[in-house]
């Protein structure tokens, strides 16, 4: 694993995205090696940051103090958030590849997952910033905010779809995926509170 390459790769993208995405469109890579080599180290740092602020650091709430999860109980919540985000993102790419016809652009399942990966860099990098309190929350939604932003730069380049219809094609991409996301994530963690594998036991201070 290169990890200079991956940081070089985060930056490009997040910072010269223009220029990046002509780069990354003519790269020949796998959906495998995309997976193995990037996705799953982002959101593997997204899920820690997640743990810690839970487990370690603590949330704070209105009224309640901090609230923190046992140190178990977060570790389990991290891993199975970060199962759910490698499922979510093979799904989101599922769909940008189903619906690039429907925007005049070529179906190509390594452009989608492509496209959708280094999109999701900067929710991921920015969620990062969760460990932080009160402003770490409005860091990752502008992540999330420019995520859409470099989705939108993106899909001319990896699914060959005319630019003009770039903004359509996220719009639909990005509102079928928060449904989907939603009800993905609200099924897994309901069944888990049913089976009470979670154990979310949190405690104030």
């Amino acid at each position: 694993m290169d990890f200079n390459k991956l940081i070089a790769r985060v930056k490009a993208i997040l910072m010269t995205p223009k220029t990046e995405w002509p780069v990354i469109a003519t790269e020949e890579t796998t959906s495998g090696a995309l997976y193995k080599n990037y996705i799953i180290w982002l959101t593997g740092i997204s899920a820690l940051a997640s743990f810690i602020s839970w487990s370690l650091i603590g949330r704070s709430t209105w009224g309640l103090g901090t609230l923190r999860i046992g140190f178990a109980a977060g570790l389990t919540r991290a891993i199975v958030n970060w199962v759910l985000t490698l499922v979510f993102t093979w799904l989101f790419a599922w769909l940008v590849d189903a619906l690039a016809p429907s925007f005049g652009g070529q179906k190509n399942r390594t452009q989608a997952l492509k496209v959708v990966a280094y999109s999701f860099t900067a929710g991921w990098v920015a969620s990062i910033a969760v460990i932080l309190p009160v402003l770490g929350g409005l860091i990752a939604l502008a992540g999330l905010v420019y995520g859409i932003y470099l989705l939108y730069l993106g899909l001319p380049q990896t699914m060959k779809c005319p630019p003009e219809k770039s903004a359509g094609y996220t719009a639909v991409t990005v509102i079928i995926a928060i449904v989907a996301g939603w009800v993905l994530f609200a099924v897994v963690w309901n069944v888990a509170a049913r089976t009470g594998f979670m154990g979310m036991g949190a405690f104030g201070r």
